[in-house]
């Protein structure tokens, strides 16, 4: 299938392609499995909203996951349906939603026309920017029961490399996973967009009605600022990254009453923000 070709049926997640193998023995010609990586649209109510470029894998996790953490729908139980079609130039991906819900998104989308896009984090404008995307996450604000420890985070971190398939076969996409208490990882989805995989995740844990209280999120790449949104808005109370933050990010952990921990590996890690959520 070349760039032309239709998505007429779900596509592979990988593709094998004709590569050259090059050593300081020589050149060899081969073939090396790279990951797929397709347009997905999404539209509510019958009125396009996004593309995404994303893996095609667990589409309906993602399409929650988005709506939740675009504030789209205010619970997974304002999403009645989600239908994915596979057409001529991608994946389209229709979300049924509460009444409500599309009415907010549509004053949302008016507020927002004619304003000068700044290019930052898909929102339109600077004003947008602090308004909304920068607003604090109360709902994390509320008193810390048992705290984690610390083992655990390692323990999480520690076997996503064996649950990590699709990067194990191609070496080109993030994971985001979710662990249990213990540290055991109930719960990985993985993507070539390391936001894509997060809000897979999200998605995931709305739909199968997970308590966030009883466990954190690993994800194997840095924490950006909307790393760390998606996870507040999810209300997901510690997550742990192998890499590190971005200052946005801290600032946007502490106000939001996010733990945030990185460069989780090799046995130790830092803590950025609410370390009283981390035991020893």
């Amino acid at each position: 299938m070349n760039a032309a070709e239709p998505f007429l049926e779900a596509p592979d997640a990988t593709r094998r392609l004709p590569a050259s193998r090059c050593t300081r023995e020589g050149v060899e010609e081969g073939s090396e499995l790279v990951a797929e990586e397709v347009p997905v649209a999404f539209s509510y109510n019958g009125v396009n909203h996004a593309v995404m470029l994303a893996s095609p894998l667990d589409l309906e996790d993602f399409a929650l996951g988005f709506t939740l953490g675009e504030r789209i729908v205010r619970s997974a139980r304002d999403v009645y349906d989600i239908e994915v079609e596979y057409t001529a130039h991608g994946i389209a991906v229709e979300l049924r939603i509460a009444s409500g819900a599309m009415a907010r998104l549509k004053g949302t989308r008016m507020a927002r026309l004619g304003k000068t896009g700044c290019g930052l984090c898909g929102v339109d404008s600077l004003d947008y920017f602090e308004q909304d995307a920068c607003s604090p996450e109360p709902c994390l604000a509320r008193p810390v029961q048992a705290p984690f420890e610390s083992a655990a985070l390692h323990r999480a971190m520690g076997e996503m490399a064996s649950r990590q398939t699709l990067h194990q076969a191609t070496g080109a996409v993030h994971a985001a996973g979710w662990a249990g208490r213990d540290g055991s990882l109930l719960c990985v989805r993985e993507d070539v967009g390391r936001h894509n995989a997060l809000d897979k995740l999200v998605g995931a844990l709305a739909r199968a009605g997970t308590d966030v209280n009883e466990g954190f999120a690993v994800v194997t790449s840095r924490a950006s600022f909307e790393m760390v949104q998606k996870a507040a808005r999810a209300g997901i109370k510690l997550l742990a990254a192998i890499s590190a933050p971005t200052a946005l990010a801290v600032r946007m952990a502490e106000g939001a009453g996010l733990t945030l921990a990185g460069f989780v590996r090799g046995g130790r890690h830092v803590v950025y923000s609410r370390p009283e959520r981390l035991g020893a």
